[in-house]
C-alpha cells in the first residue's frame, strides 16, 4: 500500500501542474476524493486489513488525504488568481495623464487669497488663529453680543445641529476665543470657512471663506482701522482702489461700517456681481463693542479696538474678474486650471 499511495501522490502532482481551469480542477476532485475516488477506494480498503496493520495503514491513507485536499486547495488559489489577473488585464485601463499632458497641482485661489493676506496682516505684527467649524451658540453668537432673541440671529441663516451646535456662521467666534487666552495689547486674524443657508447667486454661496480681524489696545480710533484695511487692499490689488465707508449695524461693533470697493467686474457700471449698484461689500468692519470686549474679560474703559470680516471668496472675484462666485466652488478643474500660474 505504501507504494501505491506514493503512486498516488506522484500522479495527483503531475496532473495538477496541467490543469489549466476550475472545471478541470472539479475532475481531478472526483477523480480522487469523490465517492469512487482512488483515495476513497483505499479508505474503503482498511476494514479488511489484519488488525496489526490497520493503524500504520490508517495512517498513511489518512495522511495521503489531508495531502491531497490540501494540493487541491492551493491549484484552486492559484487558478483564481490566474482569472482575476487574466480578468483585470483585459479590463485594465490607464486612468493616469499623458506625461505630455501632465499638469502640476497648484492651490485654489482662495487658498493662494488667504495665504498672501496672512503674509500681509504678519508683516504687520499680527497673530494668525483657528478655531472650530461646528461652534456652540455662545462663541458664535452671546459673546459677540447677539443673545438669544436677538433680531440679528435671523440675518445669518444659520444651519442648527440637533445636538444644539451650529456650523458657524462667520469666524468671529475665533476673536472671542483668541481674546479669552490673549491679553492686550494684540493683533490677530482668524481665517477659515463659514456656513449660511443664503439664496445662491452671482455673488452669494451658503459655504464660503472669511477672514475676521480684530486690534485691542490703548486710545484705537477708526483711523487705524481705514489704515490697515487700506494697506490690506493695496498689497491684494497691487494698487489703490476705489473703496468707500459707510455706517451699517452689526451687534458685535460700535460704531459699524461697510467698507465696499468699486466693483472690478463691471468697473462701477452695474452687473449681477454688484446687483447693479457699482459697488461690492467686501469688508465689513467697526469698533468693538464693549459687551464684546467684557465677554472677553477686557475692560472697556481701558482698552479699546477695532474688528473686520473680509470675505475671501468676494475678493477672489474682484481680484480675477470672476463673473460667479459660485465658480470657486464648482469643482471645474478646466476653471481651476487658470490659476495655476
Amino acid at each position: 500500500m505504501k507504494d501505491e499511495i506514493a503512486a498516488i501522490s506522484d500522479e495527483l502532482r503531475e496532473a495538477l501542474d496541467s490543469v489549466s481551469s476550475e472545471s478541470g480542477l472539479g475532475t481531478l476532485r472526483v477523480a480522487y476524493v469523490g465517492k469512487n475516488g482512488r483515495v476513497t477506494s483505499l479508505l474503503k480498503q482498511l476494514g479488511g486489513l489484519p488488525a496489526e496493520e490497520r493503524k500504520e495503514a490508517g495512517r498513511l491513507v489518512n495522511g495521503l488525504k489531508g495531502e491531497v485536499e490540501r494540493l487541491l486547495a492551493e491549484r484552486a488559489v492559484g487558478l483564481q488568481s490566474a482569472a482575476l489577473e487574466a480578468e483585470l488585464q483585459a479590463e485594465w485601463v490607464d486612468v493616469t495623464l499623458d506625461p505630455a499632458q501632465h499638469r502640476v497641482g497648484n492651490l485654489h485661489p482662495t487658498t493662494r487669497i488667504q495665504y498672501e493676506l496672512e503674509d500681509v496682516f504678519v508683516s504687520m505684527g499680527f497673530e494668525v488663529l483657528d478655531g472650530p467649524q461646528v461652534e456652540t451658540e455662545h462663541f458664535n453668537f452671546e459673546a459677540l453680543n447677539i443673545p438669544a432673541n436677538h433680531p440679528a440671529r435671523d440675518m445669518q441663516d444659520t444651519f442648527y445641529l440637533e445636538d444644539g451646535n451650529l456650523l458657524r456662521t462667520h469666524t468671529s467666534s475665533i476673536q472671542v476665543r483668541g481674546m479669552q487666552r490673549l491679553r492686550p495689547p494684540f493683533k490677530i486674524i482668524g481665517p477659515g470657512k463659514c456656513f449660511r443657508c443664503e439664496r445662491l447667486d452671482a455673488s452669494h454661496e451658503a459655504t464660503f471663506h472669511q477672514m475676521e480681524g480684530m486690534m485691542v489696545d490703548r486710545d484705537i480710533k477708526v483711523a487705524h482701522l481705514v489704515y490697515f484695511m487700506k494697506t490690506l487692499l493695496s498689497h491684494i490689488f497691487g494698487r489703490e482702489e476705489e473703496v468707500r465707508l459707510r455706517p451699517g449695524y452689526f451687534p458685535f461693533v460700535e460704531p459699524g461700517f461697510e467698507l465696499d470697493i468699486r466693483c472690478l467686474i463691471c468697473a462701477g457700471r452695474g452687473c449681477p456681481v454688484c446687483k447693479y449698484g457699482g459697488w461690492v461689500e467686501l469688508l465689513p468692519c467697526g469698533m468693538v463693542h464693549p459687551n464684546v470686549l467684557r465677554a472677553g474679560d477686557i475692560d472697556p474703559s481701558e482698552y479699546s479696538g477695532f474688528a473686520f470680516g473680509l470675505g475671501l471668496d468676494r475678493l477672489v472675484q474682484m481680484r480675477y474678474g470672476i463673473e460667479d462666485i459660485r465658480h470657486l466652488h464648482s469643482a471645474d478643474l478646466r476653471f481651476l486650471r487658470q490659476f495655476s500660474h
